[in-house]
């Protein structure tokens, strides 16, 4: 069992404020709860939203929206008060019943964090090394790559022992060599590690050859990870187990 994640405390952070069934307190404890409830709503989002076009950060803190006019006397106020926190409840359970059962992967490529979740407990986490974002342009053919690692929800779609690299055209642009006509020049064995979880499009969880770059955003796309850590996560998936990256 890892430290406590980001995760983990966001959930605990959202138990505590669900678990406060009867608000009390001054306005200064309102907004907090508002925040809270904002919050939410982007993860929800973000972990069953339609796959890609948004992005994340952990959120530490946030502003707290000020408000145009605030009710005039008490009774108002506890009005306000009792429907923030029936929509703040409402919220909870919609996410717990969103909440994936059994085991599952989260990637954190902000953070360059890998977890493996049962139940929404965390068993196992790790560093990785996600997408540099760095572009790689081929000014012979006129094209251009993205080293970025896609935000979303996956599965994982095939597990592949002992993988080895198909080396991609962008491969040979950025090493400054001609692309060869041989398949069989494209293969190269052993810079994936000892497994591969592969998701789609190309893109996999793999091992790396540079774990002394571990934790810092590198790779081309894919999600690097030390062999120790790859093998838990390799033991703790199988066909089908679905993958958040945020």
């Amino acid at each position: 069992m890892g430290e406590r994640s980001d995760y983990d405390l966001l959930r605990s952070r959202l138990r505590a404020e669900t678990d406060d069934t009867t608000p009390r307190g001054d306005r200064r404890r309102l907004w907090p709860a508002i925040g809270v409830v904002l919050t939410l709503v982007a993860i929800l989002g973000i972990a069953f939203g339609p796959g890609t076009g948004y992005a994340f950060a952990p959120v530490t803190e946030f502003e707290v929206p000020v408000a145009a006019s605030l009710p005039g006397d008490g009774a108002e106020l506890r009005r306000l008060q009792a429907k923030l926190a029936k929509e703040n409840r409402q919220l909870a359970a919609t996410l717990a019943k969103l909440e994936p059962k059994g085991n599952y992967l989260v990637i954190d490529q902000t953070q360059n964090r890998i977890y493996l979740m049962n139940d929404g407990k965390v068993v196992h986490q790790a560093v990785c090394s996600a997408g540099s974002g760095i572009v790689l342009k081929d000014s012979t053919r006129g094209r251009k790559w993205v080293f970025d690692t896609p935000r979303g929800v996956f599965k994982v779609r095939n597990r592949i022992e002992d993988p080895v690299w198909r080396k991609p055209d962008w491969a040979f642009v950025e090493e400054g060599k001609p692309i060869p006509r041989n398949p069989a020049d494209r293969i190269e064995a052993g810079t994936l590690g000892e497994y591969a979880l592969y998701l789609e499009d190309g893109y996999m969880i793999h091992g790396t050859l540079y774990e002394r770059l571990l934790g810092r955003s590198v790779s081309h796309g894919c999600v690097r990870v030390g062999r120790d850590d790859l093998r838990v996560f390799w033991k703790g998936t199988q066909i089908g187990t679905p993958v958040y990256i945020f």
